[in-house]
């Protein structure tokens, strides 16, 4: 029963996120483009999270933790270069 929930959410998060993907094509300035991308890797963390514990795979944590640093250091980069025009 616990498993066809957490698969029912997987599949709720994957359409939500290529509602993001359309948000992201179509977004009338950079600032929602940005934010529909970072919305895009928190949900593609919280599936791997889903997916870890469905087929009790703990390694699928670790990779949601180091794809989680690196979308926030993107999030972090993208945001800078918008305020300054430079990365230094």
């Amino acid at each position: 029963m616990v498993d066809t929930v957490l698969t029912g959410g997987c599949i709720f998060l994957v359409v939500t996120t290529f509602l993001c993907l359309y948000r992201a094509y179509v977004g009338p300035s950079v600032a929602d483009r940005v934010i529909s991308i970072n919305v895009i890797g928190t949900k593609t963390v919280a599936i791997m999270v889903l997916v870890s514990y469905v087929f009790h795979k703990d390694y699928f944590l670790d990779i949601a933790l180091v794809y989680a640093l690196i979308a926030f250091l993107a999030t972090v980069g993208v945001a800078k270069y918008l305020q300054k025009g430079v990365l230094e």
